[in-house]
C-alpha cells in the first residue's frame, strides 16, 4: 500500500485536485520555530505534494465560522519521508505550517499515516492561526487489520462525511482516525457519531497509551526484581492496571461497546 492508494480511497472530485509540489521554503518560514527544526525539515523530508483544495466552490460544502476559527478551505497534503527523518515532529510541523486545517498522509518506507488537527485564530497574532487541539495520528497498516481494512477504507471517502459545513467534514475524518486507532486494540472497526462518544474515544486511547508504557516499565522491573515482596507487589500493580486497560478498551467502542 502507498500513500497514492489512500488518496484514491478518498473519492476527491476532479475539480478539487491541486498537483502541486510544496517548497521546502513555505515550512522552513512557517513551520520551523528553532534550528533544530531547520535541520529536520532540510534532511528530513523528500517531497511534500498539495494534493488537494477542498472549498465550498470545489466540494459543494459551505464554509464555517466562528469566534475562533474559520474554515474556508481544507488542504490535503501528501509528505514523503526519508527513512531517518523524525516524523511525528515533521508532521507537526506540516500541520503548523499550513494556513488551513490539513489532511496529512505521511510515506516514510512502507509505513503510512494519516493525521489531521484542528485550527484556530492565534490570541496573540492577527490573522494567524495555530493548533487548536493536539495532532491526531492513525497508522495505516492493512496488513495487521485486514479484517477492518475494507471499512476503514471505505470510511475514508469524501461522501461519507458530513456536509453540513467544512468543520463538520474536518471532524468527520478525525472521527475515522480514532476508530481506527480505537480498532487496532478492539479488532473491531466503529466511527463514534456524537461529540460525547468521541470524546469518550480519544480519553480511552490516550489511557490506553498511557498504561501501555506504564505497565511495560513494571513488568521490566518485576523481571530484575530479586525479592519476593517486591515482586508480589509489581504483579499486584499489574494487575490492576491490565484491569484499567481492559476497562478502556470497553469504552473504545463508542456507541455500540
Amino acid at each position: 500500500m502507498t500513500g497514492a492508494d489512500i488518496i484514491t480511497a478518498l473519492e476527491l472530485p476532479p475539480g478539487a485536485h491541486v498537483d502541486q509540489r510544496v517548497p521546502k521554503k513555505l515550512l522552513l518560514e512557517n513551520g520551523a520555530p528553532t534550528a533544530g527544526d531547520k535541520r529536520s525539515i532540510n534532511d528530513g523530508i523528500e517531497a511534500l505534494h498539495w494534493i488537494a483544495a477542498l472549498k465550498p466552490t470545489t466540494i459543494g460544502v459551505p464554509a464555517y465560522r466562528d469566534d475562533v476559527q474559520e474554515y474556508l478551505e481544507i488542504a490535503v497534503l501528501h509528505l514523503v519521508l526519508r527513512p531517518e527523518a523524525k516524523a511525528p515532529r515533521l508532521t507537526e510541523l506540516v500541520h503548523r505550517a499550513i494556513p488551513y486545517p490539513v489532511l496529512l498522509i505521511v510515506e516514510q518506507g512502507t509505513g503510512i499515516t494519516m493525521s489531521a488537527a484542528h485550527k484556530r485564530w492565534s490570541q496573540n497574532e492577527a490573522d494567524k492561526t495555530v493548533l487548536a487541539d493536539e495532532v491526531i495520528p492513525a497508522e495505516i497498516d492493512p496488513g495487521d487489520m485486514a479484517a477492518c481494512w475494507s471499512n476503514f477504507r471505505a470510511a475514508l471517502s469524501l461522501a461519507r462525511q458530513p456536509s453540513g459545513d467544512l468543520h463538520a467534514l474536518y471532524q468527520g475524518w478525525i472521527d475515522t482516525l480514532l476508530a481506527w486507532q480505537a480498532a487496532r486494540r478492539t479488532g473491531r472497526f466503529s466511527v463514534s457519531h456524537t461529540p460525547a462518544s468521541v470524546l469518550a474515544r480519544r480519553e480511552a486511547l490516550a489511557a490506553c497509551a498511557r498504561l501501555k508504557v506504564e505497565l511495560r516499565r513494571l513488568r521490566a522491573a518485576a523481571a530484575k526484581e530479586k525479592q519476593m515482596s517486591r515482586r508480589v507487589d509489581f504483579n499486584l500493580t499489574i494487575q490492576r492496571l491490565e484491569a484499567e486497560m481492559a476497562r478502556h478498551r470497553t469504552e473504545l467502542g463508542g456507541e455500540a461497546a
